[in-house]
């Protein structure tokens, strides 16, 4: 069947589209190429990594912060498992992963669009979004890395659900993430950038869901090379060791308020930090805020530390 609308300058237009049986007529967006991340939010958690004790943003409860001050980042050395352990679903495309590779799957028969497949280059995490209406299989099905996602197109919006996670991590400093955690994400595309937006609910270590945001910029001419990694010993350690810190004895968790002048328990995460209303229960803050490590981070390589902060200024600045 064909829609047609005569103008009165006598010219057919067609008015909507063919109505063919499975053609779409939906606003969706093609994600399908290679993409380049831009690190221009939160660089330094992101690139070169967090430092012991920075939860900020994080809406932790104690169980999660409890966790995070156990972490000893010697674990990934001195235990083989963890050395070329992939990043979580939720994490992988917001971690040094570039580049990224969308491709689409169809069934060779109909035509229907079977997945969204990704795949970005650190460990060679790939993920699958199901586009085929299937349900997700049940809370004791198989959980992995990447976790079992489903997607629906919303408009020019891509909405992902995903379940079935491996146990893993929020941010790079210990920081954890349970395996009961679900995410959904919203993939938009403007022109040559991408934005996907996540909403992490974690019942375990969350208090609230945990949103964060990262862009990509197509890049059609990108290639991406295999990425191998194997285990081998780093460390000299009794076997069955797990590096770690007793609860109170880890004697970093300060660091980070020390270095940037920060209230200890404003680094301490939890969801009433996250809102303005925070700053007027912090009160006066006794050192002014300073900057002595990566200060200008914006990309991988314009991270630059500057030296620690000297005991004899209090960690002030010197003008």
């Amino acid at each position: 069947m064909r829609r047609y609308v005569i103008f009165t300058n006598g010219l057919l237009v067609l008015s909507a589209c063919l109505l063919i049986p499975g053609m779409s007529t939906l606003a969706q967006s093609d994600l399908t190429g290679f993409w380049v991340g831009l690190y221009h939010e939160d660089a330094p958690e992101r690139l070169p990594g967090p430092q012991f004790g920075d939860y900020l943003e994080l809406p932790l409860n104690e169980a999660g912060r409890m966790r995070a001050d156990s972490y000893d980042p010697n674990r990934i050395s001195a235990v083989q498992e963890f050395q070329c352990r992939p990043h979580g679903g939720d994490y992988s495309m917001r971690g040094l992963s570039v580049p990224l590779r969308i491709w689409e799957e169809y069934d060779p028969n109909t035509q229907q669009l079977i997945a969204v497949r990704t795949r970005t280059a650190w460990m060679e995490m790939e993920r699958t979004i199901y586009m085929d209406g299937r349900a997700h299989p049940p809370e004791y099905a198989h959980h992995t890395w990447q976790g079992f996602s489903t997607g629906v197109w919303e408009g020019n919006m891509l909405s992902v659900t995903t379940t079935h996670l491996k146990p893993s991590y929020l941010r790079r400093n210990g920081v954890p993430r349970s395996a009961k955690a679900t995410f959904t994400d919203h993939w938009v595309r403007h022109g040559n950038y991408l934005t996907v937006t996540t909403f992490i609910d974690d019942p375990v270590f969350l208090t609230e869901p945990l949103v964060r945001s990262s862009n990509w910029v197509f890049e059609p001419t990108m290639k991406m090379s295999p990425y191998s990694c194997e285990p081998a010993t780093e460390m000299f350690v009794p076997e069955g060791t797990v590096p770690h810190y007793l609860p109170g004895q880890n004697p970093f968790n300060s660091e980070f308020s020390d270095l940037f002048g920060l209230p200890f328990e404003a680094t301490r995460g939890g969801a009433e930090t996250l809102y303005p209303e925070y700053r007027q229960e912090m009160g006066e803050i006794p050192t002014p805020p300073q900057c002595w490590r990566y200060c200008i981070c914006t990309g991988l390589f314009n991270c630059p530390e500057r030296p620690s902060p000297s005991p004899s200024t209090n960690g002030r600045t010197l003008e």
